[in-house]
């Protein structure tokens, strides 16, 4: 779009079709034609404004079919200036490597941008204002994680690579990394990682006096959560799961997806013995279909607290060690259907169901 309104305002026709110089080379092509959906100057050229919609394919983006919307003017002073325009939001709050009070742009699209517009115009020579749109992105972005991550009033202009991967867990690798990078910024502990929205749900609960941007939710990412945490200095976390992630993390297993990775019931049968569970509920767990069979079967004799605290313990011994103690990670169990505190490798009013506060640590 940016290279379209910068071929108008230079005085050429309007173009139907503008290819783009991608950053790495995309299945050996370096560049990739896109369709102008709409582009118009006015009578002096003073200012030209494109349009592309926005394809992700099979990637499910909130901003699939957004009418991503360039304008370009001239400005006094040389070189490309960024400006964020109806739907994009605005940086707040440092970590995210973008100038507080600033479109919420980042390094590569704006590289990309710059480059496609000194294809048909010198910014050197003459200056030019960019400003970009997307009509309805307030309401895209109150889908994501922008606001938690400071950025207000609409979405981000994000990328890496100018290509959409669909599915890709890279996406949310990077939007994990991100979350810690912004926490570490505002120097805020504890840091809080949730497996999803229901355990997040849970940890706000437990920890309501928290900012949101303490909250991060890692999905299968522990591991990396943990590796950015420690390279940014954070020194305690609080890692809050279902019995299932659990089990697969005491048994040291970093990505727990459920396509990499199972269960191993004979973690959860030493933990049965650990807790007091006789040779007989040990083989039952032992032989269980899943995490919260295994958790039912602790239910049915009485040793569902006991055994999720050990779970819980062992959880957290693996997951500082992981980073080599740079990073302490408190471990908390919640339940499935309640989402109430049932284990912890800490003592924290559980057994009143109490909320955590001061005595965190």
């Amino acid at each position: 779009a940016a290279k379209a309104a910068a071929r108008l305002l230079a005085g050429e026709a309007a173009s139907s079709e503008v290819d783009i110089a991608l950053p790495e080379p995309f299945q050996g092509r370096e560049r990739i034609p896109f369709a102008i959906e709409r582009a118009e100057t006015d009578a002096d050229r003073t200012w030209a404004e494109a349009v592309v919609v926005k394809d992700a394919g099979d990637d499910p983006d909130v901003t699939d079919g957004a009418h991503l919307t360039v304008r370009l003017a001239w400005a006094e002073e040389p070189g490309v200036s960024f400006r964020a325009g109806d739907g994009v939001g605005t940086v707040t709050k440092p970590g995210l490597g973008l100038d507080v009070g600033g479109p919420a742009i980042n390094a590569v699209p704006r590289t990309m941008i710059a480059a496609s517009i000194g294809e048909e115009i010198d910014p050197q020579e003459r200056g030019v204002i960019c400003t970009i749109s997307v009509p309805g992105g307030e309401a895209m972005a109150r889908k994501t994680t922008n606001g938690r991550l400071g950025i207000v009033g609409g979405i981000s202009i994000l990328g890496t690579t100018g290509v959409v991967r669909p599915f890709s867990t890279a996406s949310w690798l990077a939007s994990v990394e991100q979350a810690v990078d912004v926490l570490a910024a505002q120097d805020i502990l504890p840091l809080i990682l949730c497996t999803g929205g229901r355990t997040e749900r849970a940890a706000r609960w437990l920890l309501p006096d928290l900012d949101e941007v303490s909250f991060v939710e890692v999905g299968d990412f522990t591991g990396a959560a943990l590796r950015r945490a420690a390279e940014r200095g954070l020194p305690r976390a609080v890692f809050v799961g279902m019995a299932g992630k659990l089990a697969k993390l005491a048994a040291g297993v970093m990505m727990t997806h459920y396509t990499r990775s199972r269960v191993d019931p004979s973690v959860l049968g030493d933990v049965t013995r650990e807790s007091g569970g006789d040779e007989a509920l040990v083989a039952a767990v032992r032989k269980a279909n899943t995490a919260r069979h295994a958790y039912e079967l602790w239910r049915e004799k009485g040793l569902e607290r006991t055994a999720a605290d050990a779970l819980c313990l062992r959880v957290s011994r693996n997951l500082t060690r992981f980073s080599d103690g740079a990073v302490s990670v408190a471990v908390v169990m919640v339940d499935f259907d309640s989402l109430e505190l049932i284990g912890s490798s800490m003592d924290w009013g559980r057994r009143t169901g109490s909320r955590g506060g001061d005595d965190l640590w």
